[in-house]
């Protein structure tokens, strides 16, 4: 049975305008729950305990189902977002990390970091339907809006591969900077952005030859370049800018996605690992896993506007409108 935490408070207005009505959806991995923020109240109202250590988590495109990757468990818990139960688990493979749900709503892409696999999984099913060989430690997982393609990041082979999700097969692979962490698909699917944490670069390459075009990295006044570690990404979707999660230089920056220039950094929790718009891309809310907390950042004025208290090393973000 889940546990649930519920917390009353009243609402405090943070900004003018109408604040868009969802759910940000938290996965904690050393909880091994889910803690779930009203964006409308932006105050925390539910946990749910699900599989252990929970990271990679996704919505079913209908938002009727959640996915979570639960890594110790060598599972992906299925929960009913209504209710915080899990209504199924389903097998796949060893240590999944991220995962990328295809556009038909059926087929899983999951990174399995132990074994150096990516695990298609039916998740009507349960079944794998193909598993593929990639570098070592797999883990970003994106797949193109036209769902023809699908990557994985492998930290330490630093390399994107390039999947045909046709055929299920490998068709290229793309040298980037040290430990990729994540990949983006630019929404009219025509370029990838990619973090390599420790390289502390972000590489721009073009979908159709699969080459970097262009590759830049970042500096914070003050804080040493080791600590600027890119790791996730989320693209606005008129093209215009891109926010960066960079580590345990807790901030987050603002990047010209047309020109790459830096528009700014925001200070959030620390060391900020992943990124979620609400539904209008009001609010982008970032998870600090050593702080235990989320930063709720205006999108309009890059201020930070509230932090919230959430379970031990919150990890993953989805957003669930209502």
């Amino acid at each position: 049975m889940p546990k649930a935490i519920v917390t009353i408070g009243f609402f405090l207005t943070l900004c003018a305008g109408t604040v868009a009505a969802g759910e940000m959806w938290i996965t904690n991995e050393k909880d091994h729950t889910v803690s779930v923020i009203d964006t409308t109240t932006q105050e925390l109202k539910a946990t749910y305990n699900v599989g252990l250590r929970p990271r990679g988590i996704t919505f079913s495109k209908d938002f009727s189902e959640l996915y979570i990757c639960a890594s110790d468990d060598d599972r992906i818990d299925v929960l009913d977002p209504d209710t915080g139960l899990v209504i199924r688990r389903l097998a796949s493979g060893e240590d999944p990390e991220q995962f990328a749900l295809h556009p038909n709503n059926q087929h899983l892409y999951i990174a399995n970091e132990e074994d150096a696999l990516a695990t298609v999984l039916d998740v009507t099913t349960g079944e794998a339907i193909a598993e593929i060989d990639v570098g070592i430690e797999p883990e970003g997982m994106a797949v193109s809006p036209d769902g023809k393609i699908a990557i994985v990041t492998s930290e330490t082979t630093n390399m994107v591969h390039w999947i045909d999700t046709a055929a299920q097969q490998l068709f290229a692979n793309t040298l980037v900077g040290q430990r990729p962490r994540h990949g983006e698909f630019t929404h009219d699917g025509t370029r990838l952005w990619v973090s390599s944490e420790i390289g502390g670069t972000v590489a721009i390459i073009d979908v159709a030859t699969q080459k970097i075009t262009h590759e830049f990295t970042m500096t914070i006044p003050g804080i040493t370049q080791d600590l600027i570690q890119p790791v996730g990404i989320r693209l606005t979707r008129d093209g215009t800018k891109a926010f960066i999660a960079l580590g345990p230089a807790n901030h987050v920056a603002v990047v010209d996605a047309q020109t790459y220039e830096v528009q700014d950094f925001v200070l959030v929790g620390r060391r900020v690992w992943h990124l979620e718009f609400d539904a209008d891309e009001q609010h982008i809310y970032s998870t600090n896993g050593i702080s235990g907390d989320v930063t709720i950042i205006d999108v309009g004025s890059l201020k930070p506007l509230k932090t919230i208290k959430v379970g031990r090393f919150p990890w993953g973000a989805a957003f669930r409108p209502d």
